[in-house]
């Protein structure tokens, strides 16, 4: 199960502009590649299991619910086991894109300024709408499903 391809989209464009950035040189550039270093083993974490569940929202949206949706069912636990250390992971990460922020102002650069904002606009997304709709696809999964019987 892939994530899907709007929101791979935005990581790699994230990812992306993060990397012109940190070709700028100076405290652009060094706020940029901290935020980076930071941000990069989040989203694979994201990418993992995080976001992949919401590929099945349009399947789910017309009432359509298969066996092969179980495989969401451990993404979804790790998700919800994991989702303390991704808010907390967000607020690192916020720390470093406001230094980014302020070396950016310092700097008067709208790219990066605007950048910055955006990275904070996307963890809000992810904390207010991303992981909750992940966390409710497993949700809806499982009650869905045919419970197996045990004897």
């Amino acid at each position: 199960m892939k994530p899907p391809l709007s929101l791979r989209r935005e990581h790699e464009e994230l990812h992306a502009d993060l990397a012109r950035a940190g070709q700028v040189p100076g405290q652009i550039g060094d706020a940029a590649r901290a935020v980076a270093r930071i941000m990069h083993p989040h989203f694979l974490r994201e990418d993992e299991y995080a976001i992949p569940p919401l590929a099945l929202l349009p399947r789910l949206a017309k009432g359509q619910v298969t066996p092969d949706m179980a495989e969401v069912l451990p993404l979804v636990a790790r998700l919800k086991e994991e989702l303390p250390l991704m808010i907390e992971e967000h607020r690192a990460i916020l720390g470093a894109v406001r230094e980014l922020a302020v070396a950016a102002e310092t700097e008067n650069d709208e790219r990066y300024i605007r950048l910055a904002a955006e990275l904070m606009v996307h963890a809000q997304l992810e904390e207010e709408v991303l992981y909750p709709a992940a966390i409710l696809v497993g949700e809806f999964v499982k009650l869905k499903l045919p419970q197996p019987v045990r004897v």
